[in-house]
């Protein structure tokens, strides 16, 4: 049976790179009629924190992602770790390290000074019984180390790179219980997908290196290993990696600025992964078309642009129902104009609080104009504004004839005759088609704001 996981740790917020993993996790196991299941991985106690429990749980169910096992808790499960570690201390394939922090820095700045790669020299795995028993003595408190076989090579295929291949002697024994006691990632991890079942691993490239050591592990504890794909890092547009110090890629960040599931769920999907179309998906629609081999190898940039794009498409997606729930709750608006605002909004109107700002102009009476608009109403002058108020008595909302009149009487064309008229009845240069707009004023709001856009434009 395919299963595959989500396994993060709960030390901050939940950025797209992560989303992604799960993302594509719970897409493959859908699709191959599998599980999904979510591994909360709090072994760090010192960083772990029950709010981001909460908040990655609260992200993934926004995104559509359900899991049909878990979660479950590493911080439950030290008693299970304890077996093996003993297991592999009593073979003799793991020892105490009492190495300081220090002398561990110390080792590294002096190998990268000699053009070494950084691995741990083994400096602990020839201690005597009373070598050790001095260091206890004297309070060390040892973390555990594996030892990494001798020259051996390590390869796998990774599902979305390829063949891979390590040798050991670049890797170095390494820690698998920290000194304070609790589980490494790259122990825990490794064991629990093998116990849990979990047959194939989708995450980032920044676990690429760790594959080889955790293979190591369940291959000297004779443990069934899953298969590993590796996708390519989401890069920053300044073409850094995305993290989670950086709030403004995260999912809960994304949820509070009024971005829809769908916006960035159909966004999600295509970074690495190529689509036959550029419709908006379902979260079903995505997984039916999700296939490992159209992974691609290269790394994906994070664009706004892109993310704006699939926003508008969602928002104009919207039912009735979504999209009232989606505005903000203290928006009141009249209820005979509920229906054209609807559609207005939808077409003119990325985030919420652009809806707040539309109905300010449409339901309140007073605008206020910047210097560039106040000097086009100026440039238009007060004949135009008296004309239009006139042509408003005769012809009401009737917005296309009011401009044909204008046009004709004053001849006017193109922004000359249309962003005189947009400024002083909305106070804004850009925005809904101009026939909306008259409508959702009304007759006598209109002429209001034709009537003091005349004044300034006099002075």
């Amino acid at each position: 049976m395919i299963k595959t996981r989500f396994s993060p740790s709960p030390t901050g917020l939940v950025h797209l790179g992560n989303a992604r993993s799960a993302l594509f996790s719970a897409f493959y196991a859908m699709k191959m009629k599998g599980v999904f299941l979510l591994r909360i991985e709090d072994t760090d106690r010192a960083r772990s924190e029950q709010k981001y429990v909460d908040l990655l749980q609260d992200d993934l169910h926004w995104l559509g992602i359900e899991w049909q096992e878990g979660p479950y808790f590493q911080s439950d499960r030290s008693d299970l770790y304890a077996q093996y570690y003993s297991i592999l201390e009593n073979r003799g394939e793991a020892y105490p390290c009492f190495c300081t922090d220090e002398e561990l820095a110390f080792n590294r700045k002096l190998q990268l000074s000699r053009g070494q790669a950084p691995r741990y020299p083994g400096t602990c795995r020839q201690l005597t019984d009373a070598e050790k028993n001095n260091h206890l003595k004297a309070g060390r408190k040892p973390a555990l180390r594996f030892i990494v076989p001798q020259n051996t090579t390590i390869e796998f295929t990774d599902l979305v790179k390829g063949l891979q291949s390590f040798k050991s002697e670049d890797i170095g024994d390494f820690i698998i219980r920290r000194a304070d006691g609790s589980s490494s990632f790259l122990f825990c991890n490794a064991i629990d997908d093998s116990l849990m079942e979990v047959s194939h691993v989708i995450r980032g490239e920044d676990h690429l290196t760790n594959t080889p050591r955790q293979l190591m592990l369940l291959k000297t504890l004779d443990m069934v290993a899953p298969q590993y794909g590796h996708l390519s890092l989401i890069l920053s547009e300044e073409g850094a990696k995305l993290s989670k110090r950086q709030g403004s890629f995260s999912v809960t960040d994304l949820r509070r600025e009024g971005y829809l599931s769908a916006a960035v769920l159909n966004y999600l999907a295509r970074l690495s992964h190529r689509y036959d179309d550029q419709h908006l998906y379902s979260f079903q629609k995505l997984a039916a078309h999700f296939e490992l081999e159209k992974l691609s190898r290269a790394p994906a940039r994070f664009d706004t642009h892109q993310l704006l794009h699939w926003q508008k498409i969602a928002v104009q997606a919207l039912n009735s129902t979504d999209f009232w729930q989606w505005l903000p709750s203290t928006l009141s608006i009249p209820i005979e104009h509920k229906s054209l605002f609807e559609e207005v909004i939808k077409q003119n109107s990325l985030f919420p609080n652009d809806a707040l700002k539309w109905a300010s102009i449409f339901f309140k009476d007073e605008l206020s104009f910047d210097p560039e608009q106040v000097s086009i109403l100026k440039a238009a002058g007060p004949i135009f504004f008296e004309a239009a108020v006139e042509l408003t008595h005769s012809h009401k909302t009737d917005i296309k004839i009011i401009l044909d009149q204008l046009k004709t009487q004053l001849s006017l064309s193109g922004k000359q005759l249309f962003m005189p008229l947009r400024i002083a009845l909305t106070g804004e240069l850009h925005g809904p088609e101009l026939h909306y707009i008259a409508r959702l004023l009304g007759t006598n709001k209109m002429q209001k704001r034709l009537e003091y856009a005349r004044e300034i434009a006099t002075v």
